[in-house]
Order: structure tokens, then C-alpha cells, then sequence
């Protein structure tokens, strides 16, 4: 059964901190690259940050170029679980956060979204000023 599990949302002051997780259970044959992206009301999808399993030259990762400071995307136990560490949060970052998991080919841009195919449920980040 494939399934993708978000947790650690939810509301922080600005410049706080939150760590989001998702754990996965998916065929490990459909999948190279996982990722989190977000969706504010009104606004488009948006990919915040993913990471890519290369074959034996290990993972890379790639972000938004206007959070590549603050936020960092690792992963564990061969993508069973990735995290999404968000500091010096702002209220823009305001959203619903969703991860995601796919199958890509590899791209020194990174993955797109449409490459992603599993879905989580997401989970709510509000950041107050």
C-alpha cells in the first residue's frame, strides 16, 4: 500500500522553527526523488525543497532559491522518512505542506513537480508576525 504520512506542522511565531517528516511506504522500484512542496490559499503550488537518490553517488538536493538558507531537506533509511528542518520561519511561509514521492530522471535542476506521482494528505504550517 503506498502511503506518505506527514507530521510536525503546525503554528510558530515568526523567526521560530518547525520540523516536518513524512514517512513513506512505497514500492522502492517506483521511486528515486522525494520531496515537499506547499500550497497557500489563493496561490500556486509550490516546490520548497526536494531530494534525489542517484543510483551509488547518493543523494542530492534541491530548493527554492529563496529558502536554500533556512530550510534543509534530509532523509533517512533510504528515503523511509524525510524531513523538512524550517528555521527563522516567516509569515509567507504560511501554508499547507505536502510530501511527496516520484520517480525521475536526473536533472541538474532537480526533480519537477510533475515527476512526483504519491501524495501525502499534507500538513498546516501557520506562521504569526
Amino acid at each position: 500500500q503506498v502511503q506518505l504520512v506527514e507530521s510536525g506542522g503546525g503554528s510558530v511565531q515568526a523567526g521560530g522553527s518547525l520540523k516536518l517528516s513524512c514517512a513513506a511506504s512505497l514500492p522502492k522500484a517506483s521511486v528515486n526523488c522525494m520531496g515537499w512542496f506547499r500550497q497557500a490559499p489563493g496561490k500556486e503550488r509550490e516546490r520548497v525543497a526536494t531530494i534525489y537518490r542517484r543510483g551509488d553517488r547518493g543523494y542530492y538536493t534541491y530548493y527554492a532559491d529563496s529558502l536554500r538558507v533556512r530550510f534543509t531537506i534530509s532523509q533517512d533509511n533510504a528515503m523511509n522518512t524525510v524531513y523538512l528542518q524550517m528555521n527563522s520561519l516567516k509569515p509567507e511561509a504560511t501554508a499547507m505542506y505536502y510530501c511527496a514521492a516520484g520517480l525521475a530522471p536526473f536533472r541538474g535542476t532537480g526533480p519537477s513537480g510533475a515527476d512526483f506521482r504519491y501524495w501525502g494528505q499534507g500538513t498546516q504550517v501557520t506562521v504569526s508576525s
